[in-house]
């Protein structure tokens, strides 16, 4: 139980730093969309795309190699050994990679950037330090130093703020915009080293069991980059077909669904830590506690999410974008929510397939999974527009669910709780029923039926006995 409990102790440092990162990305939405034209907020939209994509390919997969072997090590010889080997095989692909993106700036900015060569070129350079910024941030959740980790994370999103902001403010446009964005990423990136360095100095590899961890970490590639495919690529596909302008459209509706990652960050972070030291050590009993607990904790609040979302959209993307926008883009919400949330019950199911090493499977599911998702983009995109778009994305994330649960369950028998399901889907009915009498479209009108919302939830699943005694108990002490 002691182990359980700093588990989800380190799950609500995870949790609010998650909300005031995602606070953060709300703070930067109406200054770039009521600021930028929603050709140059469409070419910002991309930026973020384009680092999701190139970060998880140029490191190989062994950023997730870390979370696996760190966690059980105590020595420091041995982390020192893991590390910098890590490190020192990656960083060369860090920058051929990088001074690819600047060599070809001009065919890529033409393509995908609305012609902003300079753009590309500080995108380069910008792709760099995210790679090795992501690689220092996995170090710290591997070595489960979560105070620091999430300090930094913080740091780093309200900085973007602050530097995006005041660049934009001073009129620099989407310029300015991507320079901000560079100097954050330099400023974490100093601090990472630093801190990195006290922890573990520095020491020159002997490259030990590199062979084990590209045969673990490889065949994570495949999972990210068709990961990023069924995730973000309808972007590329939006800009090929129908422009910037409809990426500008498209993105804000996209961010606000894609909100129910806020609850499935701490357990993307946690898990593949937690489990693999219990695995390690034997403990399988708390990998399948941490599994259940884990899986019915992301659907308690992702589900009355999905509801919310949907049925606010219009009144949030009014006020934090402007009406074209919401009007353009209010219908992609639901699709996009209920997709993150099928997302995120697959993540939890994937956790028995990695414990297993059978990374494989996740390759060859996300590799269909996004050649169906392209494919159907290029295909209804050009007839439906951006709703085409939300669709695939989730036919995607139904098949990856799909296909991973019926895997995950011939290793371990993860009970979904379908009773806890349909009693948490009856009390966001309830809830929503709330939305509708409120009908907000203000700011504050927004918060209040919000918070209301929360309370009829949990009070309507409290009453249908969602939770029993043992665990609000828990609950109730951890709180």
């Amino acid at each position: 139980m002691a182990d359980y409990k700093l588990f989800i102790q380190r799950i609500g440092l995870i949790g609010v730093t998650t909300l005031f990162l995602s606070l953060s990305g709300l703070i930067l939405l109406p200054i770039l969309t009521k600021n930028l034209p929603i050709q140059e907020y469409g070419v910002w939209a991309q930026i973020a795309v384009t680092i999701a994509i190139v970060t998880p390919i140029a490191s190989l997969g062994l950023n997730g190699t870390m979370a696996r072997y760190l966690p059980s090590l105590t020595k420091k010889e041995e982390i020192q050994e893991i590390f910098y080997s890590i490190f020192l095989s990656v960083l060369p692909v860090y920058i051929i990679v990088s001074s690819l993106i600047y060599i070809f700036s001009g065919a890529i900015s033409s393509s995908l950037f609305d012609g902003y060569v300079s753009i590309v070129k500080i995108l380069s350079v910008i792709v760099f330090f995210e790679c090795i910024n992501s690689l220092f941030l996995d170090y710290l959740r591997a070595q489960q130093m979560i105070t620091k980790y999430s300090i930094l994370s913080i740091i780093k999103g309200y900085f973007q703020v602050f530097a995006v902001s005041f660049f934009i403010l001073m009129g620099k446009g989407i310029l300015g915009a991507t320079v901000g964005l560079l100097l954050t990423n330099i400023i974490v990136f100093l601090i990472t080293a630093y801190i990195i360095y006290s922890n573990i100095g520095v020491k020159i590899p002997k490259f030990k069991n590199m062979k084990e961890y590209f045969s673990f970490g490889i065949p994570l590639l495949p999972v990210a980059v068709s990961g990023w495919a069924v995730n973000s690529s309808d972007r590329y596909v939006i800009v090929l077909i129908l422009g910037t302008a409809a990426v500008g459209y498209y993105s804000p509706g996209y961010s606000l669904g894609s909100l129910i990652l806020m609850f499935l960050a701490p357990l993307g972070i946690l898990l593949p830590v937690t489990l693999s030291k219990h695995y390690d050590e034997n403990k399988l009993e708390e990998v399948n506690k941490t599994l259940y607990y884990s899986l019915k904790y992301f659907l308690s609040i992702g589900i009355p999410a999905v509801f919310g979302l949907s049925f606010l959209s219009k009144s949030i993307l009014n006020i934090l974008a402007t009406p074209k926008i919401a009007e353009e883009g209010y219908l992609i919400v639901p699709f996009v929510a209920l997709s993150f949330l099928l997302y995120g019950a697959q993540t939890i199911y994937w956790q028995t397939l990695i414990l297993k090493g059978q990374t494989q499977i996740g390759g060859k599911l996300w590799i269909i999974a996004s050649l169906l998702n392209i494919l159907l983009n290029f295909l209804l995109i050009p007839y439906t527009g951006i709703i085409g778009a939300a669709i695939t994305t989730l036919f995607a994330f139904t098949f990856t669910f799909v296909v991973t649960v019926y895997y995950s369950t011939k290793i371990y028998k993860l009970d979904p709780n379908f009773g806890f399901i349909l009693k948490s889907i009856f009390a966001s009915i309830m809830m929503s029923l709330v939305i509708f009498i409120c009908n907000p479209t203000k700011l504050l009108g927004v918060v209040i039926t919000i918070g209301i919302c929360m309370v009829v939830y949990f009070i309507v699943l409290l009453l249908l006995k969602g939770f029993n005694k043992k665990e609000f108990l828990f609950l109730r002490e951890f709180f």
